[in-house]
C-alpha cells in the first residue's frame, strides 16, 4: 500500500514557547498510504508536532509541506481546501457536548462541503458506521457514552470529509484493552480500505507493534531516529532501549508474535 512518495515534508522545524525550544531543525517525512506512529518521553512535542502540521500552531521556522505545497506560505483562504483534506482526532475527542454524535458530525459537512442538513444526515449515518458504531448512537450526546464510543464517534467527524490524511492524537488512550485492540484494526481496515496516510501520536507499545509502518521516535528537540519497528528498536539511545525493550516492549512484541503465527 505505501510507497516512498512523501506526502508530508517538515523540514527545519523550530517551536518554542517563550525561551523553551521544543524542537529545533525537525526533520520529518510522511510516506503516502503508510501508518507512521510517533512516539518520545514527556516533553518531546508529539501533539505540538501534530499541531504545527495541520495548522493550528504556526512554529517559529522551518517548512511544513503537505501534498506539495508548503503550507506556511499560503494565506488562510489558500490553505483551507488542503486543510479539508485532513481528518484529525484529538486526544480527549474534542466533541461539542450540547450536540449528538450525529450533529458533530453533520457540522463539517454542512460548514465546510456546503451540503444541505438533509445530505449531511444520510452522510453521517455511513461515516458513523465506518467508524463501527451502532446506528442509534448518531442519537446519543456524548456524555452517553463510553470512552471507546466517544473515540469512534470522534473518528465518524475526522472521516466526514473524506480525508486524503489522518491524525491521530493518542487514539487509544484511555480504552481498556480489548478496546484499543478493536480501535487499532479499525485504523488498519480504514487505511487499507481508503488509502489513507496515518500520522498517529502514540505511547501504545501494542498499536506501534499492530498496524504502524514505521515508528518516529522524538527525543533532543528533533527526530532522533525514523525507521521500520525493528530498525527503531535496534538504535543505539538509552530511552529506546528501556522503550522498546523493557517489560511492557517485550510483551507488546511477543502478542504481536503469537498473533503472526495464528494467522
Amino acid at each position: 500500500m505505501n510507497t516512498d512518495e512523501p506526502i508530508i515534508q517538515v523540514r527545519d522545524l523550530c517551536n518554542r514557547f517563550g525561551d523553551h525550544a521544543v524542537h529545533e531543525h525537525l526533520d520529518l517525512d510522511v510516506r503516502r498510504g503508510e501508518i507512521l506512529g510517533v512516539v518520545g518521553g514527556s516533553g518531546t512535542g508529539k501533539s505540538v508536532l501534530l499541531r504545527s502540521i495541520v495548522g493550528l500552531r504556526r512554529p517559529q521556522e522551518g517548512e511544513v509541506r503537505v501534498f506539495g505545497q508548503n503550507l506556511l506560505a499560503l494565506s488562510a483562504e489558500q490553505r483551507s481546501p488542503l486543510e479539508r483534506r485532513f481528518g484529525v482526532l484529538f486526544q480527549n475527542g474534542a466533541l461539542f457536548s450540547s450536540l449528538t454524535v450525529a450533529e458533530n458530525v453533520c457540522l463539517p459537512l454542512i460548514e465546510h462541503a456546503g451540503l444541505s442538513r438533509e445530505a449531511a444526515q444520510y452522510l453521517a449515518k455511513v461515516k458513523i458506521s465506518l467508524a463501527g458504531l451502532p446506528p442509534d448512537a448518531g442519537d446519543k450526546y456524548p456524555a452517553e457514552l463510553s470512552g471507546g464510543m466517544v473515540k469512534r464517534a470522534a473518528l465518524a467527524r475526522a472521516l466526514a470529509l473524506d480525508p486524503d490524511i489522518l491524525f491521530l492524537d493518542e487514539p487509544t488512550a484511555g480504552l481498556d484493552p480489548i478496546g484499543a485492540a478493536a480501535f487499532d484494526q479499525l485504523i488498519l481496515t480504514l487505511r487499507d480500505a481508503f488509502g489513507l496516510s496515518v500520522f498517529l501520536v502514540t505511547h501504545d507499545l501494542d498499536t506501534l507493534y499492530t498496524i504502524c509502518d514505521r515508528v518516529a521516535v522524538l527525543s533532543q528537540k528533533r527526530v532522533l531516529v525514523i525507521g521500520t519497528l525493528d530498525e527503531v528498536a535496534a538504535t543505539d539511545d538509552a530511552w529506546i532501549q528501556d522503550y522498546f525493550h523493557g517489560p511492557r516492549g517485550r510483551a507488546a512484541q511477543q502478542a504481536t508474535q503469537r498473533l503472526t503465527e495464528e494467522n
